[in-house]
């Protein structure tokens, strides 16, 4: 009888059923080009300027909007923003597609930039993605590799066609084949052009 349960299920899902898709994309080269702009503009340095001392005040005990959250762990440290005012559902995209553009800046190789929808008890999240890696090879063989601050990956987090989060997540490399990742506060400064 599966197959006949099977087929009834895919003529008529139950209402708990689970739907996902992923595809891969790209920005245009106009829209990097716009956010580049947006980014070094008085709008977008001072936004980034807040998201910056968001964080930081976030580490002290204090919350301010937008709402900073920060992850940290002995492999993975990073930050989410939850979408709140001073932010404009543009202002998230543009801050989303600017950090993505900053990687190569502090040494990173785009790896895949791809969008996923998941469809789960009547919500639909979608999140789209950038993942990057450092650069890893060696000077030589006997040599260690410099992981930078480990993978990254920036997240930019629909629900139900609103703006929910964005997550930059840097996860380390725990191999003594490589150097020791270097501090996430460093990491943190040079995303937010604070050195």
């Amino acid at each position: 009888m599966k197959f006949i349960d099977d087929l009834l299920g895919g003529l008529f899902p139950r209402k708990d059923s689970k739907v996902s898709i992923k595809e891969n994309f790209n920005f245009s080269g106009k829209e990097e080009a716009q956010v580049a702009s947006w980014m070094d503009s008085e709008e977008g340095r001072g936004l980034m300027k807040t998201i910056y001392d968001n964080y930081h005040l976030k580490i002290a005990g204090v919350n301010k909007q937008p709402e900073v959250h920060v992850l940290h762990s002995p492999y993975a440290n990073g930050f989410a923003v939850s979408f709140q005012e001073p932010l404009t559902p543009s202002d998230f995209g543009n801050l989303f597609i600017g950090w993505g553009l900053g990687m190569p800046e502090l040494g990173y190789r785009k790896v895949s930039l791809d969008r996923k929808i998941e469809e789960s008890n009547e919500q639909v999240k979608v999140t789209e993605k950038y993942y990057f890696k450092p650069p890893l090879s060696a000077g030589d063989l006997n040599s260690k590799i410099d992981q930078l601050f480990g993978n990254v990956s920036i997240e930019k987090i629909f629900i139900n066609n609103r703006p929910s989060y964005l997550k930059v997540l840097a996860t380390v490399y725990a191999d003594s084949l490589y150097h020791e990742a270097a501090p996430f506060d460093r990491f943190m400064d040079q995303l937010f052009n604070q050195d």
